[in-house]
């Protein structure tokens, strides 16, 4: 007698945080892995996918900051229909009495104007549907969760996800120590896919601070997942979780990581950022990096054939020193650097302007709240029309900076 005929499970909807300006980038990562219905939205993607897609989307997209499960959508016009669309969900299916929870909450609305009581009554609803059913609440744990809520709330239409990812993407867990105002490490595996680098060069970073585009770059040569160094991920403290599988695609990245084939280097004029690096770079997966202090004014190429140079120069106070230290950073480069992609973030536009370089490629980023611009200057040894623009060509010059993409 045949089988009855099983009804394939619908795929859940998920949406992936990231940071403006990485969208697109995020949307391929999620293609990569086989997510369906992938469609790009205002710092963020939404896909479908089941429970495979999900714990791959967390291990392997570099510019994730979290991945959402959508639970239910529904529409709220005050606190009574807010309470009533929460206590409509079957929280049963997604947590066991045992388990603790938290709530974070978003909003954006007229009706709502407060996130902590919108937080307060879906925190009601789940503790009362529990009492009801159960005879008894589960409790709240705001630092460690076992199932972390997402509530996101725009004029009356309510957003209800549960948080796979737990902290944040972004914490790779190789960063021991950091000096003030590092670099977002989803921001900088971002830039390093804007600017296509995928392990093909040598690639050094002048002015490397605690090591971020050193970490995300050697990652990157190795094949390395950026959440393979995480210690854990929320879904996996799910009711749901599926263990066999998560360890099936855990064993799956180190079977696909490689051996490097190019060069990485970091230099710093500061001793401490040194220092910072070497801590966060003490791992055998950064066993590859060169670190060494050094001012970026006395560095000397070290790859004689040319590379990829990426860097963060520190933005200051003081306009008139900040824009001489770039007017040396463009002279460093046309005299030493020939043959390099030399990759510039930096949020003070009127300092860019005093590189005196023509940048070939750019993007408008935030590092933070602060504007930002990706310049990429090619340094070519050959024709006129490559060579860098003078100092004086002002309009050039500006336009360089004030365009956007």
């Amino acid at each position: 007698m045949p089988k009855p005929h099983r009804r394939p499970k619908r795929p859940d909807s998920f949406i992936a945080k990231t940071l403006f300006g990485l969208e697109e980038l995020l949307a391929e990562e999620l293609r990569a892995i086989g997510a369906l219905n992938v469609t790009v939205i205002r710092r963020a993607v939404a896909f479908d996918g089941d429970d495979e897609i999900m714990y791959k989307a967390n291990l392997y997209c570099r510019t994730a900051l979290r991945i959402l499960k959508i639970v239910f959508r529904f529409r709220a016009e005050n606190e009574k229909e807010l309470y009533e669309g929460m206590l409509s969900i079957y929280w049963d299916k997604y947590m066991l009495l045992e388990d603790t929870f938290a709530i974070d909450a978003v909003t954006s609305s007229e009706v709502f104007r407060h996130s902590k009581y919108a937080a307060l009554k879906t925190k009601d609803a789940i503790a009362d549907q529990f009492k009801r059913r159960k005879g008894r609440r589960p409790s709240v744990d705001t630092k460690y969760p076992n199932v972390r809520i997402n509530v996101h709330i725009f004029d009356t239409r309510v957003t209800v996800t549960l948080d796979s990812s737990g902290s944040s993407l972004h914490m790779r867990n190789y960063r021991q120590s950091q000096p003030p105002a590092p670099i977002n490490e989803v921001l900088a595996a971002g830039l390093l896919k804007l600017a296509g680098w995928n392990g093909d060069t040598d690639f050094v970073d002048p002015m490397c601070g605690s090591g971020t585009f050193l970490a995300e770059a050697a990652m990157v040569a190795q094949n390395i997942a950026p959440g393979a160094l995480r210690r854990h991920f929320g879904f996996e403290s799910w009711k749901e979780f599926d263990r066999p599988l998560w360890e099936r695609i855990k064993k799956e990245e180190r079977a696909g990581r490689k051996e490097a084939t190019c060069k990485i280097f970091g230099y710093d004029q500061s001793h401490m950022a040194i220092r910072h690096s070497k801590d966060n770079l003490f791992g055998k997966e950064f066993s590859m990096i060169r670190l060494k202090k050094c001012a970026f004014e006395d560095l000397e190429s070290p790859f004689p054939e040319g590379g990829t140079m990426m860097f963060n120069p520190p933005y200051g106070e003081r306009m008139d020193m900040e824009e001489t230290f770039y007017t040396m950073i463009g002279d460093t480069l046309k005299q030493k650097f020939t043959g390099y992609d030399v990759w510039m973030i930096s949020s003070n536009l009127e300092a860019l302007k005093k590189v005196g370089l023509k940048a070939t490629n750019r993007h408008s980023l935030y590092n933070g709240p602060l504007e930002c611009k990706f310049l990429c200057y090619q340094m070519y040894k050959g024709s006129r029309r490559e060579q860098p623009i003078d100092r004086e060509s002002k309009n050039d010059a500006e336009s360089e900076t004030e365009t956007t993409d």
